[in-house]
């Protein structure tokens, strides 16, 4: 048998061996360290941003866009409530008051949940139970506090006897909505309600047994709005802050004493009067950067509404107020959250934002508009879409 010669090159199908060993001994460690990582969770925006609408795929104004999204999607294809179709439409009962004012909200969900899909005829396919009573239309019709308290508690008493459903979770699968703070106070009569049923109220205040995880703050939109939205249209707002009201609360009467003389933030210890001008309260929206927001006699007003409406960043100046959409919405991309104490310093605050920030604020602030808007018949994402979607929520944590 031949020897092989000196010098001559060396076989090459050992190398060849060699090399897909380590080829295979490459891949086998990095698929071993793959498996260490999570695994992916599918993602309705991040991974697949055609799945959203157009706004939900910038996902910052929002805590969870993904959540939000298949959560809207699936409370659209099953959501169902159940109206109670007792008393007279004439009086109390099952119909608004009106949709124009300051506590038009609960007029507008009165007329909404009638036109929508949500409503059932059938109680047993129902989620949750509508206690249908308006202590707005009350208030109306000129009925006492006093009385108030009395037809809202015979009202609710009655249901309970005539009705099954209420004993199968104590009313906790129930709620019941007013804007009006008189009609908070109208159900003091009924404590187990108060304790057990989502209340959907204008003045969510923590210090008046507002329950965050439980009850659902109501936006108070002032209908119909006298001047169109503004937004992308930060050069035209050259006015540092801006506040015109009535001094009936603590934190407004050190608001107006404190800033009424500055000469760059636009403060008034009274509304704008029409006689200096046509819609110039709402105009002076369209000019300002920031609008201050402090708590009236009650912690919720339609100023928040009207400042996201036309353009102007809402500043919250209120303790214990669980705000309109809370755990959906992330306000602080598109509003400055304050505590009442900051007000003497609300002016470096305010000019401590740069520019830039500002901008920021103002584009996520024409993204939520659609979210306070109330509509009849309803559209997607408006306000009373985004208060079923709250309920939607709630009703999960009921098991009977």
């Amino acid at each position: 048998m031949a020897g092989r010669l000196p010098g001559a090159a060396a076989s090459p199908l050992p190398r060849a061996l060699l090399l897909l060993a380590a080829l295979a001994l490459f891949s086998l460690s990095f698929l071993s360290l793959r498996s260490l990582r999570p695994a992916a969770t599918p993602s309705l925006a991040l991974d697949n941003p055609r799945s959203l609408p157009p706004s939900f795929a910038r996902p910052s104004v929002y805590h969870s866009p993904e959540a939000f999204a298949s959560g809207y999607a699936e409370m659209e294809r099953s959501f169902k409530v159940y109206i109670y179709p007792d008393g007279d439409p004439k009086t109390f009962y099952q119909t608004p008051r009106k949709l124009t004012g300051k506590y038009s909200s609960e007029g507008y969900f009165f007329k909404n949940i009638r036109e929508s899909r949500f409503r059932t005829d059938d109680p047993d396919q129902a989620h949750l139970f509508f206690v249908p009573i308006s202590p707005h239309k009350m208030r109306g019709k000129g009925t006492s506090y006093e009385n108030m308290t009395i037809i809202v508690k015979d009202y609710v008493e009655g249901l309970i006897n005539k009705y099954p459903y209420w004993n199968r979770t104590l009313g906790a699968d129930h709620f019941f909505v007013t804007c009006h703070d008189v009609g908070v106070r109208a159900f003091e009569g009924l404590p187990f309600m108060v304790k057990n049923s989502i209340r959907v109220v204008c003045s969510p205040s923590y210090n008046v047994d507002f329950i965050p995880h439980k009850d659902i703050a109501l936006p108070q939109v002032l209908q119909p709005f006298a001047l169109p939205e503004g937004g992308n249209d930060v050069e035209n707002r050259t006015i540092l802050g801006f506040w015109a009201g009535h001094r009936n609360s603590k934190i407004r009467v050190i608001l107006a004493r404190v800033w009424e003389n500055d000469t760059e933030l636009a403060i008034s210890n009274n509304r704008i009067s029409r006689a200096i001008g046509e819609l110039v309260y709402q105009k002076q929206f369209y000019h300002t950067k920031f609008c201050i927001c402090p708590g009236g006699s009650q912690v919720n007003s339609a100023r928040i509404s009207d400042s996201i409406h036309y353009g102007c960043v809402p500043v919250i100046l209120s303790d214990y107020y669980d705000l309109p959409f809370n755990d959906i919405l992330d306000w602080r991309k598109f509003a400055v959250v304050l505590k009442e104490r900051d007000v003497y310093q609300l002016k470096s605050i305010l000019k401590s934002i740069s520019q830039e920030e500002f901008v920021a604020l103002h584009n996520y602030l024409v993204q939520i508009q659609k979210h306070f808007v109330w509509h009849s018949p309803p559209v997607p994402y408006d306000a009373f879409h985004m208060v079923m979607y709250e309920l939607w929520l709630r009703h999960h944590v009921i098991k009977y």
